[in-house]
């Protein structure tokens, strides 16, 4: 199979206890994810743990890993405070879920951007005061964040996020990861 690298490789360097990546914006539905120096278990999330239960990785072995269908969104508004809500236009619905993680990016207005922040609460009642579309609550703090939101700026996105967990089998090693799009045969 061919592959197409997306974004940049992360490398996490693993003992025998669990550590993270950084966020990474779901781009595409594949990770390829290769353990070196020691076998290694992973885990993927909002903010996982790899315990010897997950995924399994042999050492030098790359695998090609389903991280699911990709979810973004464009936002309609931005409500600043201790929490951040977000409005979808009318009729489009949410894509996210309680306990989703999103990243933000917002050109034009930078400062409502942020990163791999928890969704808490998805309202889809029908006028909620005044409004006909779905919100989301997000467990991000924007009330310093200054300015109002433009909704007639473009481009916004709004973007399931994950990080990977990893662990090795033995003493030091690293997981190297990159998520691809599998393009044909090789």
């Amino acid at each position: 199979m061919a592959l197409n690298p997306i974004g940049d490789q992360v490398t996490i360097t693993t003992s025998g206890t669990s550590a993270k990546s950084g966020a990474q914006s779901h781009q595409t539905k594949y990770l390829r994810v290769v353990a070196k120096t020691n076998d290694a278990y992973i885990a993927i999330g909002g903010e996982p743990t790899a315990t010897t239960a997950n995924f399994y990785l042999v050492k030098d072995i790359p695998e090609v890993i389903s991280t699911g269908t990709v979810r973004s969104q464009p936002v309609k508004k931005v409500t600043k405070g201790a929490t951040t809500i977000i409005d979808f236009q009318e009729g489009t619905g949410s894509q996210f879920l309680v306990g989703d993680y999103v990243t933000l990016t917002a050109p034009g207005q930078t400062g409502f951007n942020f990163s791999h922040q928890e969704v808490t609460a998805v309202n889809k009642t029908a006028n909620f005061d005044g409004f006909f579309g779905t919100r989301i609550t997000v467990d991000y703090n924007s009330s310093g964040v200054s300015g109002t939101w433009d909704e007639s700026l473009l481009g916004s996105d709004l973007r399931e996020s994950f990080k990977v967990a990893a662990r090795s089998t033995g003493g030091a090693g690293a997981v190297k990861i990159q998520q691809v799009q599998v393009v044909g045969d090789s």
